[in-house]
């Protein structure tokens, strides 16, 4: 088995108009701030007035309740790929040290998957703009991963009906 590099790839440029959208989570590694039992997990990317990108996550938790958390990422770089992302009250995010990374590692060229990963390999999300994904197409994206070094032994394969958790769930909830 061959040693994984230092630091993960990530792509050489990513557009973010094209990024921006709707996102269905196929997987992921375990996220101590989301329960392994949520369900219909989605990821929702706009752009802001002072450039910084709107980051609106919602899923079903595990007693079948819709969440939400609102966050917001600001690209670094040039590439446009390695994101700081934090989902702290806006008057906290001043706040060093309270940014996440977020690296996009590799993204389908019409922009229907991606792969999203940390630098220290404990975090990694596999999405895409439908609810489902061929097991080919999972594996292949996988497979990079894992070449990477990340560990997928741990790796959580959300439920997804292709329901969005609407702003009138949210309300209602």
């Amino acid at each position: 088995m061959s040693t994984p590099p230092q630091v993960i790839a990530t792509v050489a440029q990513l557009d973010l108009d094209r990024y921006l959208g709707a996102w269905f989570e196929i997987c992921r590694l375990p996220l101590k701030w989301e329960d392994a039992q949520a369900r219909d997990i989605t990821a929702t990317y706009s752009l802001e007035a002072d450039g910084s990108i709107k980051v609106d996550n919602r899923c079903i938790d595990e007693d079948g309740k819709p969440d939400q958390a609102i966050g917001q990422a600001v690209p670094t770089g040039a590439s446009k790929a390695r994101l700081k992302v934090s989902f702290l009250p806006q008057y906290l995010r001043w706040l060093p040290f309270t940014k996440g990374d977020y690296w996009v590692m590799q993204v389908a060229p019409d922009y229907t998957v991606a792969l999203v990963g940390t630098p220290d390999r404990a975090n990694l999300w596999l999405l895409s703009r439908t609810p489902n994904l061929s097991d080919e197409v999972r594996g292949d994206y996988l497979s990079s991963a894992a070449a990477q070094g990340f560990n997928l032994a741990t790796l959580i394969t959300p439920l997804q009906s292709g329901n969005v958790v609407s702003d009138a769930a949210l309300t209602r909830a």
